[in-house]
């Protein structure tokens, strides 16, 4: 069983993955970037987590969050970018058009 949890620590965060009887945590951390907009900065998923979908479970709960919360999210990450670039219907919660590097 998965379980993911948001924390926050003033303008940092991030969405925690456990499951249970594995020794590990998967991310996605993200930084407050200004009223309602954080950046999905860094996916990441332990070896011993991989496979078991994860990522896509800490996107999912993300998105969840953004569409509760009322706020929008910069692509940083190349997963969360990735992913967005795949499903353009999400555009209402993202601040860039998919596809787009919001670095450049």
């Amino acid at each position: 069983m998965t379980t993911i949890t948001k924390e926050e620590d003033g303008r940092h965060g991030r969405y925690v993955a456990r499951i249970e009887g594995i020794d590990a945590e998967g991310e996605i951390t993200f930084t407050h970037r200004g009223e309602r907009v954080i950046s999905a900065d860094h996916t990441g998923v332990p070896d011993n987590m991989s496979g078991k979908g994860v990522a896509k479970a800490l996107l999912d709960f993300m998105l969840d969050d953004a569409r509760q919360s009322g706020f929008r999210i910069v692509p940083v990450c190349p997963f969360v970018r990735a992913q967005y670039a795949r499903h353009p219907e999400w555009s209402d919660l993202f601040t860039t058009a998919p596809g787009e590097d919001p670095q450049a």
